[in-house]
């Protein structure tokens, strides 16, 4: 690979990296750091089986107590991890990346990557929106300005906006999750300022995708990335970063075709899967599939909150016949249970009863959480852990994770909800950030706890079923009629049944599959 000079400079050295053309970028790193590059073993591929979803120090302190964790007491039940971003970063937790180049060092090193990648699928995360405000590309660019090698990274409003700024009309226009327009002021050395492009936090700078610049920087990174052990690389937040003077800015066509066949390019040749992330109106994961890219599941978790507490199964059904099948399923993540990628598949009054049903009948959560208060100004997603939305209800968590297994795509499990985790209230009390409600840290002595719990043990069993009963990528059928609180789906696949027969009132359920060898019907024991 040719290098065009993105990665970052080393001020006390002056390293000409035009002399180096036979060195690749990841080697060149190792050796800008005057180490020697690790030596990166085969990754394991996507497969069709559970997957977990966790921060790198949420299940023990680092990435060497999570590999104890999962070779201990999951390693059946989960086979994929996804690995919150582990990269040093400014804010966010993660998700404000100074560069993709290192693992923070408080998590591990790449060795300790390479380890997990041994024996788990992998899924890494990739900020193609933002760069960090305190990456040295933005220091830079701030130093030398005009004369900075990475000033095209950036989208400057004097650019970006005809008559250099934008009108009250074109902030209007523009869709956004933050009450405030998206830009933040900076200073260069020379005393000049100027308005650069912010969607989200402070630190978070967005970059311009356009520019060629910016390009190669994603194209390095990527390449980065894939030989670290990546089997997908979920593109965070990908449809804001199309942007065009009088539109939305957001899930702008063809410019996010065009981003997404873009890295998918870079990726290809190492068999890496890109998984476009975004939270939006549910059809939108429809055109993303149908133009055959890996989509997130996130109707399901209100559709699932909605059935159990209506006791009505029309809508989930509905959506079981249509939703994509290469998907990833979701019922909690690192943020919080999404509510606008269910509107046209509730109605409005069902989007309300539900979130009503949950403040009142949720366990230790309030709607303060999902306030100012708690510096949580997303009208878009309510913070809660998945057990505590169910009232901290074992049978009533049981089934909503049941109905996950029995829903087309690979079941992603957040780390929290694994442990079947309550609501965190002295982490959020001592942060006042709402979404921590649902970030508690594991210790491993917790962890040893907690999987003893008979609601754990039953989930582990579960996901140990799915990944291992080899009928979940054939056909599935959902019965629409009879009683309305009667769930039944079914999966067949050859000489292979699995049949889930849930009563969505009293949360009563069985699975039922068949015996390859002997053909007899077993009930699967929970």
């Amino acid at each position: 690979m040719r290098l065009c000079g993105i990665l970052p400079e080393r001020p006390e050295e002056n390293m000409n990296i035009e002399r180096l053309p036979q060195i690749d970028s990841f080697n060149l790193f190792y050796l800008w750091r005057g180490q020697a590059a690790p030596a990166m073993g085969v990754k394991m591929r996507l497969e069709n089986k559970a997957m977990i979803i966790t921060y790198a120090d949420s299940m023990g302190k680092d990435l060497k107590d999570l590999k104890k964790v999962m070779d201990t007491f999951f390693h059946r039940a989960i086979r994929g991890i996804h690995i919150l971003p582990f990269f040093p970063s400014s804010a966010d937790r993660g998700f404000a990346p100074m560069t993709y180049l290192e693992v923070s060092p408080e998590f591990g090193t790449w060795q300790d990557i390479d380890v997990l990648a041994d024996d788990y699928y992998l899924v890494y995360d990739y900020m193609i929106n933002h760069i960090s405000r305190s990456s040295a590309y933005l220091k830079n660019f701030l130093e030398k300005k005009e004369d900075s090698r990475y000033k095209d990274l950036f989208i400057r409003y004097k650019d970006f906006w005809p008559g250099g700024d934008a009108s009250q009309e074109d902030i209007d226009l523009i869709y956004k999750r933050k009450p405030r327009a998206p830009y933040i002021d900076v200073e260069f050395r020379d005393g000049s300022r100027e308005k650069l492009w912010c969607t989200f936090d402070e630190e978070q700078i967005d970059l311009n995708v356009k520019s060629d610049t910016t390009k190669q920087f994603n194209k390095e990174n990527l390449e980065f990335l894939a030989g670290h052990g990546a089997s997908v690389i979920r593109l965070d937040a990908f449809a804001y970063a199309t942007k065009k003077a009088g539109t939305s800015c957001f899930f702008i066509e063809p410019d996010v075709w065009e981003i997404l066949e873009e890295c998918q390019e870079v990726l290809r040749k190492n068999n890496v899967i890109i998984l476009p992330e975004i939270h939006e109106h549910y059809s939108i994961q429809i055109k993303l599939a149908e133009k055959g890219y890996w989509v997130y599941d996130f109707a399901l978790p209100m559709l699932v909150l909605y059935s159990l507490y209506s006791g009505k199964k029309h809508r989930l059904v509905q959506w079981l016949k249509i939703c994509p099948r290469k998907q990833f399923t979701t019922l909690d993540t690192h943020d919080g249970i999404g509510i606008v990628d269910v509107r046209d598949l509730l109605t409005d009054e069902e989007t309300e009863f539900t979130k009503e049903y949950l403040f009142a009948n949720g366990a230790n959560v309030k709607k303060v959480y999902n306030t100012a208060a708690y510096n949580n100004l997303d009208i878009y997603q309510l913070n809660c852990t998945y057990y505590s939305a169910l009232g901290d209800n074992d049978k009533a968590y049981l089934l909503a994770r049941a109905i996950q297994v029995f829903t087309p795509g690979i079941p992603q499990i957040y780390y929290v909800g694994l442990l079947a985790g309550k609501n965190d209230l002295v982490l959020l009390e001592a942060t006042k950030t709402g979404r921590n409600i649902n970030r508690h840290y594991y210790s491993m002595e917790e962890i040893e706890r907690e999987v003893q719990r008979d609601v754990v043990q039953k989930l582990v069993h579960l996901l140990e079923f799915r990944n291992s009963y080899d009928v979940f990528d054939g056909t599935m059928t959902v019965e629409e009629g009879g009683m309305e609180n009667m769930l039944t789906v079914i999966w067949q696949k050859g000489d292979r049944k699995a049949v889930l027969r849930a009563d969505l009132k009293t949360c009563n359920f069985t699975i039922t599959y068949v015996d390859t060898e002997t053909q007899e019907e077993y009930i699967l024991s929970l």
